[in-house]
């Protein structure tokens, strides 16, 4: 369910056009298990009754990689701008993956946030994330999400509303995962894909979210460098300035201020 009839929301239907994100959109009152959203530095229109947009610096979720429980890291990035988390956790049952979707949507919806769900189960959500060959589960979900590494897989694609692109760079978090794309073939495969794109994989630094910015994509999906550190708002800061173009990435500290 979805509130409003406001322009910038979910698809209504497969296949729907995915607009650009707008500016100064308002949250509607949320309930749970609703997707709601606003135009934010982090990334989220997906308020009321129109096409949605996916994009910003996405969290995805690894809590044997976190270095602090995994909700207290997501809430230090919500604090920091983010708006949208992939939660993945695949491995544990569903009561305990639910009870974690719970508390995530928690920390999200005061922010009008999203929280995206990898595999089959959107566990009581509206937003899905599917690997790579995967058959989409019975009821369409309001936001459909695919996994995609080349391009025999972008021409598989159908209905999906956006999908990501990995890896970009050699990625700490999967060794040896690969060849990565680097900027230029994520520039040649989003050009292709026909939706919005989250490049995926290696995303550590404030000069590789400015890299893969500049190639067109709509987001990064970052989770190592989120997950592992011991500031999780400071790094989440620093690479969602890089990706606003508030900064250009080029030192540690933040880099060289743009605007």
């Amino acid at each position: 369910m979805v509130t409003g009839r406001r322009s910038g929301a979910l698809p209504e239907r497969p296949g729907a056009p995915v607009a650009p994100p707008g500016r100064g959109q308002t949250r509607g009152a949320a309930r749970p298990g609703e997707v709601t959203g606003e135009s934010a530095p982090g990334g989220v229109t997906l308020t009321g009754g129109g096409p949605g947009t996916v994009g910003g610096v996405v969290v995805v979720t690894d809590r044997r990689q976190a270095a602090r429980p995994l909700s207290d890291v997501v809430a230090a990035a919500v604090t920091a701008g983010a708006r949208i988390v992939l939660l993945r956790e695949k491995d544990l049952p569903r009561v305990q993956r639910l009870r974690l979707a719970v508390a995530l949507r928690g920390l999200l919806r005061p922010v009008g946030g999203l929280l995206i769900v990898a595999g089959q189960d959107t566990l009581d959500g509206e937003a899905l994330h599917l690997r790579a060959g995967a058959v989409a589960p019975l009821g369409r979900p309001r936001l459909l999400g695919r996994s995609c590494h080349d391009g025999a897989e972008l021409d598989r694609l159908s209905t999906e509303d956006y999908v990501t692109l990995s890896p970009v760079y050699p990625s700490r978090s999967k060794p040896g995962y690969g060849p990565p794309l680097e900027p230029s073939g994520l520039r040649r495969l989003a050009a292709r894909a026909g939706r919005p794109v989250l490049a995926l994989g290696g995303v550590e630094t404030p000069e590789q979210a400015a890299a893969c910015r500049a190639t067109g994509v709509a987001g990064v999906a970052v989770m190592g460098a989120v997950m592992r550190a011991a500031d999780p708002a400071s790094v989440y800061a620093r690479l969602r300035a890089a990706w606003d173009g508030v900064c250009d990435g080029s030192s540690r500290d933040g880099g060289r201020v743009l605007a």
